[in-house]
């Protein structure tokens, strides 16, 4: 093990070098809400692709997939892979529309007022607002149970630090801040997660011998054709597609991009970036089950499929290794919690200029950043009970999933309703609820409901893909039978940048 001191020495010193990093390269640039929440036309190509990187790969990619591969083998591990992939080339054609039809932009919760009406608009933000909070306290749940693990670190101690170093920067700089200090974390993570993973291989004596360690194991996680594997991939490629489409962080990013090409490029560059890097982790959880005791039964006292990855470093490499992957664990819950921040932050500032006509870019300001700090309080306490953070992230991709596909259709399809959009949102978070397992012990003691529900799918694919799928249905349907017309090129009227009433704005230089 690590000693406790040393780890968390590292830790301190890069949370302190990170948030000074963020505060130095935001002064002067944070002149008005609208800087603080959109960073408007202000990254150019690279810098979009590193926060793009950066900003989805949190913590739990050395947690959620590992302990997919694990469980399910190497056909979940390229499920992981295609499902963190294809949000991103969704993206790519989504983010120049978005551009085109509401310029001034900032949020995804704006575009559903303007574009269904106040019913679709809070059900899209309750969704929104819960989905990114259990992000949040997802990473902090997987970095605090990293430095448990390796170094005896206690949880309440890493909660607090990271969380409260994140909501210094974030709050004083904004978007700013984050699509920075994202840019650095990329071009440091990258390098030690490849040296980290050499270590690894080196330890293990090669890959031949990782290879004949696992086939000795649990031949069948690796046979790409392993059904169960494939169900569990498909069903984590619907889980996220639906999850990332309803992420904030997105759409976000879709208006700090320079011009439409450089945020469609960013993008595209994104998908092979992303989906290399889930790949790669996803496959060290197969690899720890060859070469370390990993329990992958969930009803076991003795479960760690969760911490494959920590597992396989304490019995394979030395203590350098792991402080490594300490560090690499740490920049990576960083650069995706400032982020989720930032995301939660523009969701309600916007929402509080609509609702308030008077209020002054200072009060919105203020407003920004005193529930960013509310939003971090609330994630560090709920970090501190999960348990698991791939089952945390379960609970957000249903969410997601049910209500992706009629909240984006909108952008092209002129005769859904909000009625229509709303309806089919619903019945395909039903459909979602009724197969999942995790909800099993309350859904079935529902009076009434409880008994007609169908049996639980325990590997989860019934439950997506069955919320996105009716979603999408009964959205389609639904526009086919509507007889009236949205008009989409009044959405740029009906979306307006944030200081455009302001007195107090100066305009502020790009990056």
């Amino acid at each position: 093990m690590v000693s406790t001191d040393l780890a968390l020495g590292l830790t301190i010193v890069t949370l302190v070098v990170f948030a000074g990093l963020g505060i130095w390269y935001s002064r002067g640039r944070v002149a008005s809400v609208e800087d603080l929440v959109s960073a408007r036309n202000s990254a150019g190509e690279r810098r979009t692709t590193a926060t793009l990187v950066a900003s989805v790969m949190g913590v739990w990619i050395l947690f959620s997939a590992p302990e997919a591969g694990a469980g399910f083998g190497i056909a979940a591990v390229i499920g992981y892979a295609i499902g963190e992939a294809v949000p991103m080339a969704v993206y790519a054609k989504l983010g120049p529309r978005i551009r085109q039809l509401i310029p001034n932009g900032h949020s995804l919760t704006e575009y559903a007022h303007a574009r269904y009406g106040d019913a679709m608009y809070a059900f899209v933000l309750v969704i929104s607002a819960l989905y990114m909070f259990i992000f949040v306290a997802a990473e902090l749940t997987g970095i605090a149970g990293a430095l448990a693990f390796v170094a005896g670190v206690p949880h309440w101690q890493t909660a607090v630090l990271v969380g409260g170093a994140v909501l210094l920067y974030t709050t004083y700089g904004g978007l700013r801040a984050s699509i920075f200090t994202d840019t650095v974390q990329a071009l440091v993570v990258f390098p030690l997660l490849i040296v980290a993973l050499v270590g690894v291989l080196v330890s293990l004596g090669g890959v031949g011998p990782v290879y004949e360690g696992v086939a000795a194991t649990n031949p069948t996680l690796l046979d790409p054709g392993f059904v169960p594997g494939l169900q569990f991939g498909l069903a984590l490629a619907f889980a996220i597609l639906g999850a990332e489409l309803v992420n904030q962080t997105w759409w976000q990013r879709i208006y700090a991009g320079k011009t439409s090409e450089t945020v469609s490029r960013g993008f595209r560059n994104a998908v092979f970036a992303n989906g290399a890097v889930v790949f790669v982790a996803a496959l060290v959880g197969v690899v720890a089950v060859g070469h370390a005791n990993i329990v992958t039964d969930v009803t076991s006292a003795n479960y760690n499929a969760d911490v494959a990855f920590f597992v396989l470093l304490e019995s394979a490499v030395p203590s350098w290794v792991v402080l490594a992957v300490v560090l690499v664990a740490l920049l990576l819950v960083m650069s995706s919690v400032d982020t989720l921040f930032n995301a939660l932050s523009c969701l309600v500032t916007v929402d509080l200029a609509r609702m308030v006509s008077d209020a002054s870019d200072r009060r919105l300001t203020l407003g920004a950043r005193v529930f960013t700090v509310i939003v971090a309080l609330a994630a560090v306490f709920v970090s501190l009970r999960a348990q698991s953070v791939l089952r945390l992230f379960f609970l957000a991709d249903l969410l997601g999933a049910a209500v992706a596909f009629p909240l984006v259709y909108g952008l092209y399809s002129a005769r859904l309703t909000g009625a229509g959009a709303l309806v089919s949102s619903l019945a395909g978070l039903g459909v979602g609820i009724a197969y999942f397992p995790d909800f099993r012990s309350v859904t079935t003691g529902l009076p009434l409901i409880g008994d007609l529900l169908p049996a639980a799918d325990p590997l989860y694919l019934t439950s997506f893909a069955g919320a996105f799928v009716v979603s999408a249905v009964v959205a389609v349907g639904a526009a086919r039978l509507s007889t009236t017309e949205f008009d989409l090129g009044g959405l740029t009227q009906k979306v307006r940048r944030l200081d455009e009433t302001a007195s107090d704005h100066t305009p502020v230089q790009s990056d």
